[in-house]
């Protein structure tokens, strides 16, 4: 029953604008969060029983006839499926007291579940042209959430990322139409099996371009990474959490990897792309996180800088190096998923996003600062949280693949890393009160609970990392390190 990872969001969000018109607040909040609460403990339960003995495939049906979808959980989806149920949770959580002044609470939650179950879709999906679909409905629901505020910059915002996401997407489609040319398929498998046999170096060569081009902009790699620190910042608090912490890496970091390591395989020039798009990324989202005052806008360059220590990772190709990056894929969502959770907070409190307007807020908001802070040093690589040990593999397995120099950017970019979340610290939270913000008050309820699950999770993985990667980070890692095997073995080809 893995199609309800789809299913139950969708049906929960058709209900909910119905919904809506007999109860604003409580039944919409309910049903949106206890929908994502099931999901997790589905995945987190049920997932790993049901893959205990390989990969499970499901093909869906209607009156008894095949549909052209087919779904299969393998240990990669499983991890994916999980990071969106429990950061989805924890942003659904605080969206109960944060989205209370935006009003239409129902139809947020319907656009924030479709959101979810595009995602989740991607992430089961055994073809291009169901990823395709999937990413679609996953950028259309996060189009109007982004400009849920009707403000001018919620606006500009979302239209400037429907027009580079619509750019990415005719990319996409470009390469999926080549490779239907190529091998006459769209399945994984069969495209993999196809490849192997077909002599298809410059074609292929072509296809991967469109690729990197498509992706790279849904992961908002640089240089594709324009659309990011507009779109990030204007949207809902929880909204921008969702879209740094997952959304980027679905849409584009999971639907690379997936296709680039387990349908075509990695060859070492694809690598080398990955190494070269993974450090620059690091490095110039890094200083340019740097110059800024905007507190949510910093947060989003650091996600680029971020998503480049996940590419790094994977892109050395290792096993060391996939679980690496991987793991910090995963730590990355809950750091700055909490970190643009705690930036609402103090937004909805001052009503200011600039830090230089800021100043002492630790004072009147002191779980809301530690959690920010713990969030910060997280991302950092500040041991013993969670985002140290996933730098910590990264770098170890760049100097054990060869890769002395980028091990090297990766150190330097971790300190810088720290310096501009040090100077977010001092400006925001530390120093003298700012006099304008006696009267601030800690944040609600739903909140401050959802940032502190955030940040007891940053601790709990970090201290119970060896547990962590050997449950959930090493089976993904393994399905990856399988190459074009995992799907052309387990998948029926």
């Amino acid at each position: 029953m893995i199609i309800l990872f789809v299913v139950l969001p969708l049906i929960v969000a058709g209900l909910l604008p119905l919904i809506g018109k007999v109860s604003r607040r409580v039944l919409p909040d309910v049903l949106a969060n206890a929908t994502l609460l099931a999901l997790l403990i589905y995945a987190v339960v049920a997932g790993r029983g049901l893959i205990a003995n390989g990969p499970v495939l499901q093909q869906l049906s209607w009156l008894g006839e095949a549909v052209n979808l087919r779904l299969a959980l393998d240990g990669f989806s499983l991890f994916m499926l999980v990071a969106v149920a429990l950061v989805g949770l924890a942003a659904c959580l605080f969206s109960i007291d944060y989205m209370e002044h935006y009003g239409a609470k129902a139809n947020f939650y319907a656009l924030y579940l479709v959101m979810i179950a595009g995602m989740n879709g991607l992430i089961l999906a055994t073809d291009l042209f169901n990823v395709y679909i999937f990413l679609e409905v996953a950028a259309v629901a996060s189009y109007a959430l982004v400009a849920f505020g009707l403000g001018r910059d919620e606006l500009e915002a979302a239209f400037k990322y429907l027009m580079l996401s619509v750019v990415a997407s005719a990319f996409l489609v470009a390469g999926i139409a080549v490779i239907f040319g190529l091998t006459g398929q769209l399945d994984f498998a069969a495209v993999a099996a196809g490849l192997k046999e077909l002599n298809a170096g410059p074609a292929l060569g072509i296809v991967t371009a469109f690729f990197l081009l498509g992706f790279g902009l849904k992961a908002a790699l640089v240089p594709f990474h324009a659309w990011l620190p507009d779109a990030h910042p204007s949207a809902p608090a929880p909204i921008s959490a969702v879209l740094s912490g997952l959304l980027i890496k679905v849409s584009g970091v999971y639907a690379m990897t997936r296709i680039f390591l387990n349908v075509f395989g990695l060859t070492p020039a694809l690598s080398a792309i990955l190494l070269g798009l993974g450090a620059v990324s690091i490095v110039a989202a890094a200083f340019l996180a740097l110059g800024q005052t905007d507190m949510k806008r910093m947060l989003a360059y650091s996600s680029i800088s971020q998503v480049g220590y996940v590419v790094l990772g994977i892109g050395i190709g290792t096993p060391l190096g996939i679980a690496g990056g991987l793991f910090h894929l995963f730590n990355h969502a809950l750091a700055k998923g909490l970190l643009f959770l705690t930036s609402g907070s103090v937004q909805q409190a001052t009503g200011t996003r600039d830090m230089d307007e800021m100043g002492g807020l630790a004072k009147r908001m002191p779980v809301t600062a530690l959690a920010n802070l713990i969030g910060a040093l997280s991302i950092a690589g500040v041991p013993p949280l969670n985002g140290f040990w996933s730098k910590l593999i990264i770098i170890v397995a760049l100097v054990q693949a060869g890769h002395p120099v980028y091990a090297v950017i990766a150190v330097l970019a971790s300190v810088l890393t720290l310096w501009y979340y040090l100077l977010m610290q001092r400006k925001a939270f530390f120093g003298k009160l700012n006099e304008k913000w006696a009267a601030v008050k800690e944040a609600p309820f739903w909140m401050t609970a959802s940032v502190v699950l955030l940040a007891l999770l940053c601790v709990g993985v970090g201290i119970l990392f060896s547990s962590t990667v050997t449950t959930w980070v090493q089976p993904a890692a393994d399905i990856l390190a399988d190459g074009i095997h995992a799907v052309t073995g387990s998948w029926g080809f």
